[in-house]
């Protein structure tokens, strides 16, 4: 990632490059909402079992190479690959904060 961003994404993009479940989850608040093509997951543990099975299960590892704010949002637009049908795919990842944490996260392909 060549642009700067809050912490707690870098922190995200950088632990989901290792690999890290515990790192992703760091920054997220306690009552979080992660939203993945349109299907919320709520709470620490919902979104847990949600990186656990959809992205460190297949080593699904997301590389931003755009970035812009959009209504306070922070999106970032980028391909991830893995051991995944279609591999690499394009996504985007809009981050709504919460101070230095993460309120929601929405995935879209």
């Amino acid at each position: 990632m060549s642009f700067e961003l809050p912490k707690p994404i870098t922190d995200f993009i950088e632990a989901n490059a290792r690999l890290d479940l515990d790192g992703m989850m760091k920054h997220f608040l306690p009552d979080a909402v992660f939203t993945d093509n349109g299907k919320d997951f709520v709470g620490e543990a919902e979104i847990r079992r949600l990186l656990k099975d959809e992205a460190i299960a297949v080593k699904a590892i997301f590389e931003p190479d755009t970035y812009r704010e959009e209504g306070g949002d922070i999106v970032l637009e980028g391909p991830a690959h893995g051991e995944f049908p279609g591999s690499p795919i394009r996504f985007t990842y809009r981050f709504k904060m919460e101070g230095d944490a993460i309120k929601a996260l929405e995935t879209t392909v």
